[in-house]
């Protein structure tokens, strides 16, 4: 399927979580198999497109949804996967970055004896919005000794700016496809 056909697996729910929110939902391009299997594709075309100069070390994904994506383009290029995860999910002592939310605050969490200083990693996730998770998620990478550069999603929401929170830390943003405001 070409990405036209991807964007048009995706359901818009209005008014969730809050009226006036147009939630794009990603499970019922998840549900269909054929779907699923060339958004991966997809994805993993891009991620070759990056690895021109050097290649990366591994994947990182962002709690939960980016698991789904992350785990499916590392396996599928023989890379590690990296779970950036919610507080308090990990067996042993975790290196941790707190970030603000609309309401309130959260935490991502990793395991720093997964990466080596210099691992250059690219990082994957669902959907990207404000930004906000996905700067916690390079910021963290980072202070492991990561090298981070890229992010790469399937949706992003360029009104709400979240592409150019990226590159004002110096990350570069790629998208499967875009949802504007409707």
């Amino acid at each position: 399927m070409d990405i036209a056909e991807l964007k048009s697996l995706v359901r818009t729910v209005p008014d969730f979580p809050t009226k006036g929110i147009q939630f794009r939902d990603l499970t019922t391009l998840l549900a269909n198999g054929a779907g699923f299997a060339d958004c991966i594709t997809h994805l993993c075309e891009k991620v070759g497109a990056l690895q021109t100069d050097a290649p990366f070390d591994a994947i990182a994904g962002i709690e939960a949804r980016g698991f789904i994506f992350g785990a499916a383009v590392a396996a599928r290029l023989g890379l590690g996967f990296l779970p950036l995860r919610k507080p308090g999910k990990l067996p042993v002592p975790t290196l941790g970055v707190d970030y603000a939310l609309e309401y309130g605050q959260d935490r991502l969490e990793l395991d720093p004896s997964m990466i080596s200083s210099g691992d250059r990693i690219i990082i994957i996730d669902d959907l990207i919005a404000t930004g906000g998770t996905a700067v916690a998620a390079v910021k963290l990478l980072r202070e492991a000794g990561a090298v981070v550069d890229h992010v790469l999603c399937v949706i992003d929401l360029p009104q709400l700016a979240g592409v150019k929170r990226l590159h004002d830390i110096g990350v570069s943003t790629d998208a499967l496809m875009e949802f504007a405001e409707d």
